[in-house]
């Protein structure tokens, strides 16, 4: 459906009192959110406005507009910037919005803002992050806008001033992992074994895919690489084609074979647990992520809700391989089997930017 019939659809919804009609456009938006329904939660968005009192819908413009343009309208416009190369005219954008953000939505003495995009993020956030303060949630994805602003700061250089802009992007969404890989980048180009350590530990406890943690296994060859620890470099770079295969690592892997001058020797599993023991690093997903898709799986079939269980089983079956996730999955959606069996059925993976790549295709370095 197009997003103007959309829209209609939801007028039609509408009556004559503010007061009624900002009970049914909650209730819809609470729907379209649970099934992760963008455009209709835009659409959602835009009534509500016409429905509020001017002085009101004055003050929702001012925090979600600059210069007349709504912020995930001038994001598009910083990323379509990046696509086509020119990063000197989206850093300035990319800084406004920056700013904006975080004079706008800052955290208070008693509640802060956070940019969780399912139900997944938002009870995993819940378990891991305990807040006593009341969560607000952003209208936009503010974790993303600020990682791209960081993004654009290390691409010109300041990789030091790129620091503080990541660790605010994580306290808008802490169990992203995109803007975690970014400050483990940041460490990589200056080389702080410690804190590529001690970032790659925090994100493989917010990982819920095994694309994620091949990366965060990835990172920590790279360093150890750079450190001259070439036999434990391989180890990592095996355990990550354990969970994801990427050409990548082969010629990382061949790399660190010509620096030591000899071949590699594949590892055991249990040589990989021990090594990774060694560096305080955990081998495959953390638990309390399995138990959260677990219980929130189970939770949504216990609503009959199944976008949403789906959403959770997925997630529960890419880290676990359990083949009784898999059958309860089909059983809910027969299509899936029919499907081939993708190497990561997680959210479409981001780059160095935190922008979705299925979105636009800034190259990962």
């Amino acid at each position: 459906m197009e997003y103007k019939d959309i829209v209609a659809e939801l007028r039609k919804k509408l009556g004559d009192s503010p007061e009624e009609n900002e009970k049914i456009l909650k209730r819809e938006g609470e729907k379209f959110a649970h099934a992760g329904d963008l455009d209709s939660l835009k659409a959602v968005g835009e009534l509500l406005l016409e429905n509020m009192p001017e002085e009101s819908r004055n003050e929702v413009n001012r925090l979600t507009h600059i210069d007349g343009m709504r912020l995930d309208e001038m994001y598009g416009k910083i990323v379509g910037l990046i696509n086509e190369k020119k990063l000197l005219e989206a850093f300035p954008l990319s800084e406004i919005l920056y700013k904006k953000i975080t004079l706008e939505y800052a955290e208070s003495e008693t509640a802060k803002f956070v940019s969780l995009r399912n139900p997944f993020e938002d009870n995993l956030c819940q378990l891991l992050f305990k807040q006593d303060k009341k969560l607000n949630r952003t209208p936009f994805d503010f974790a993303a806008y600020i990682t791209t602003y960081a993004y654009l700061l290390i691409e010109t250089g300041a990789n030091i001033d790129a620091i503080p802009v990541l660790e605010r992007a994580i306290e808008y969404n802490p169990v992203d992992v995109g803007p975690r890989f970014e400050l483990t980048e940041v460490y990589k180009i200056i080389r702080n074994k410690k804190m590529v350590l001690e970032t790659t530990r925090q994100t493989l406890a917010v990982a819920s895919s095994p694309t994620a943690i091949a990366r965060c296994y990835a990172n920590v060859g790279y360093t150890l690489t750079d450190f001259g620890d070439y036999e434990d470099a391989i180890i990592f770079y095996v355990a990550s084609t354990m969970f994801s295969a990427n050409p990548a690592i082969s010629l990382e892997m061949q790399h660190v074979a010509d620096l030591k001058g000899t071949p590699v020797v594949m590892p055991s599993r249990d040589k990989i647990i021990k090594t990774m023991k060694k560096y305080d690093i955990k081998f495959g997903p953390d638990q309390k992520v399995i138990d959260t898709a677990a219980q929130l799986s189970t939770y949504y079939i216990g609503r009959k809700d199944i976008p949403n269980a789906l959403n959770a089983l997925k997630i529960l079956y890419i880290l676990t391989r359990d083949e009784s996730v898999k059958n309860l999955i089909i059983r809910m959606d027969p299509k899936y089997a029919m499907q081939k069996p993708p190497a990561d059925d997680s959210e479409a993976e981001t780059n160095r930017a935190g922008i979705k790549k299925s979105d636009n295709p800034v190259s990962e370095s």
